[in-house]
């Protein structure tokens, strides 16, 4: 293979010339590293002009290749694992004009969407999938008769949570299954032998001749006596195990091969062809770095993993050349707080599932680090062993994003509310998240807490708010979520004091008469601007349970109208609240419940996205207005 790169101009052209993998499946194999260095030098300017997942997208583009490129696609199914390593996979896949609209409103998605294409499987945004749904996907080949291959592609980061390990457990025993997983270890938490023995080795592990007398070898030692069988199985764990690190997955019921270089083509090729013949569960381990290819996101993978739009030659702005002055984010007044609590409290313990950037936490992860606890992405532990941890009398705070809490539901449920334990929950990107789309807003939790006993529901309205409830929920001795959106709120800067607030109890923001809204948590602003203009009351209703009953029936007694707004699903959500203890004190007062609508809401702008669920001021106004000309 030539070291040298042809120039720029050719590698763009042959970019251009793939409209599909079939048209991929046309090039020498000998052109294949050229279109991977046109492709990462589309991705970098791309992603530079839309935002969004980056890092991770680098580290895929030589597998992605190789995968399309062996595999007839998409009669064979990829299953990509968590989705934000699919940019390549869409360009490659005839969405390459489109990847200017990338997570933009009604543009392409930034995750596998199978309405979205034919070559997007399953849809995939929460990690650690990828294997139950390829499994499913090869066992429905092999029922029909079907001969095509399920790959699942799953990171090592993914490989933390209990659900990829019940797949494996399940696809090693069904053995006549073809499923081919593959761990993109792109964390080098193996450390990637290197050079031509271990090419070799991968070659010859995945070839005929090795599997051809593996099998001769087992029908032969099938009439010996179960002692010499067993002597020759460990023997061949044995051999295996001292040149690489699959006897785990071996004793799965997988056949183990790798770890190899997945930026090297002439190893992935070979082996994917190889691999492509075999029957039964393979697992194959491809070592990968993110960021390949950008020296920038290579030096700082992190940073460089969720962008916003920048410019690629300079690379992001940090520190003092980062642009300063705008409003805290919630996710920083947390940041802030957890900090400021854990001095005062050394029973606190803080713990993320794999989310410590995300959720603010990266300064108590340096101030404490013996009080910190990234879990993995494992939600469900997250919740239990927070929850083992209260039961000890300490004091633990699990930040973690709303959508990811559905995830954790039954623990949540019964190994913490059900003892009543003093586990809070600090609940991020609450709400319409933008650009991430349907699988993470966070649409539901109100609905899905609302009906579970001893917890306490707090919706802060602004950041000083959120600082004094996270305050008040640490202090409570029970259950407590503070839930709080993506981005900043109506810019109250935070007291440093913290007192504690009285729970279950809202407040009267804007007296006015006739119509009442009842606004819970991010919806205030709007509330407020709705309730100027039509001269309104505007109640700030802070909790959602207990929610405030005498508040409610006040209101409810002084107004013809009431009007319940929340950035949540109005079915089962605050309004539904309202709505129950309305009905048990048998007030006929009008009800009109706004909130998210009963669908999910896709990718885009945050504003556009409210607007679109009827939750801007000018629709929050009309519908009111349409609400009272029905009355008359």
């Amino acid at each position: 293979m030539p070291s040298s790169k042809p120039p720029a101009r050719s590698r763009a052209h042959l970019l251009e010339s793939i409209g599909s993998p079939a048209d991929l499946r046309k090039l020498e194999p000998g052109e294949l590293p050229a279109l991977a260095d046109a492709l990462r030098d589309f991705l970098i300017d791309s992603v530079s002009r839309t935002g969004g997942h980056l890092s991770s997208n680098l580290g895929t583009v030589e597998l992605t290749i190789a995968l399309h490129y062996v595999f007839n696609t998409p009669e064979d199914r990829i299953v990509w694992d968590v989705g934000h390593q699919t940019y390549a996979h869409k360009v490659l896949t005839g969405r390459r004009e489109a990847m200017s609209s990338l997570r933009q409103y009604h543009g392409l998605s930034g995750f596998p969407k199978r309405s979205e294409s034919t070559y997007d499987t399953f849809g995939t945004a929460h990690s650690s999938t990828s294997i139950s749904a390829a499994l499913g996907m090869a066992e429905a080949a092999r029922l029909r008769g079907e001969d095509r291959r399920a790959i699942a592609v799953i990171g090592d980061g993914a490989m933390t949570a209990g659900m990829a390990f019940e797949a494996l457990n399940n696809a090693g025993d069904i053995h006549d299954t073809n499923l081919l997983v593959i761990l993109n270890d792109n964390e080098m938490s193996i450390s990637p032998p290197v050079g031509a023995l271990n090419k070799h080795l991968s070659r010859l592990l995945s070839g005929r001749l090795y599997n051809g007398a593996r099998q001769i070898g087992k029908r032969v030692l099938g009439n010996l006596p179960p002692p010499v069988i067993e002597l020759a199985r460990r023997t061949e764990e044995h051999v295996k195990g001292m040149v690489m690190p699959g006897t785990m997955f071996e004793e799965f019921g997988f056949n183990y091969i790798g770890p190899i270089d997945g930026h090297d083509l002439e190893s992935l090729l070979p082996t994917l062809q190889n691999l492509r013949t075999l029957k039964g569960p393979q697992f194959l381990h491809v070592i990968t770095r993110k960021g390949q290819g950008y020296k920038l996101a290579e030096a700082d993978p992190i940073l460089y993993h969720g962008v916003s739009k920048f410019d690629h030659a300079a690379g992001i702005a940090t520190g003092k050349d980062a642009k300063g002055g705008g409003k805290l984010t919630y996710t920083q007044v947390f940041g802030d707080w957890l900090c400021d609590m854990a001095a005062l409290d050394k029973r606190l313990v803080a713990i993320t599932p794999a989310m410590r950037e995300g959720s603010g936490m990266v300064r108590f992860a340096h101030e404490y680090p013996d009080r910190y606890y990234d879990v993995g992405i494992a939600e469900q532990h997250a919740l239990t062993f927070a929850a083992g941890l209260a039961c000890e009398g300490l004091k633990p705070v699990v930040a973690i994003y709303s959508t990811f809490l559905q995830r954790a539901y039954d623990q949540l449920i019964h190994d913490i509310a059900l003892q009543n334990l003093p586990v809070m929950m600090a609940i991020d990107r609450a709400g319409l998240v933008g650009a991430d789309g349907a699988t993470h807003h966070g649409a539901f939790d109100l609905s899905f807490l609302a009906c579970i006993p001893n917890l306490v529901i707090f919706c802060p309205a602004d950041e000083d708010e959120c600082r004094q409830m996270l305050y008040t929920a640490y202090r409570h001795d029970g259950p407590t979520a503070v839930r709080y959106p993506r981005g900043s709120g109506l810019g109250s800067v935070p007291r440093q004091a913290m007192s504690e607030l009285p729970i279950g109890k809202g407040e009267i923001r804007r007296q006015g008469k006739g119509c009442a809204l009842l606004a819970f948590g991010s919806m205030l602003g709007t509330a407020l601007q709705v309730g100027e203009e039509l001269d309104a009351t505007v109640a700030n209703m802070r909790f959602v349970k207990p929610i405030d009953r005498d508040l409610i029936l006040q209101l409810a007694a002084g107004h013809d109208l009431l009007v319940t707004l929340e950035e949540n699903a109005t079915i089962g959500g605050a309004g539904s609240e309202v709505s129950r203890v309305l009905n048990e004190a048998g007030s006929r007062v009008r009800v009109l419940q706004l909130g998210l609508p009963d669908r999910f809401v896709d990718h885009g702008d945050q504003a556009q996205l409210l607007a679109e669920s009827g939750l801007d001021s000018a629709s929050v106004l009309d519908r009111i207005k349409k609400a009272y000309q029905v009355n008359s």
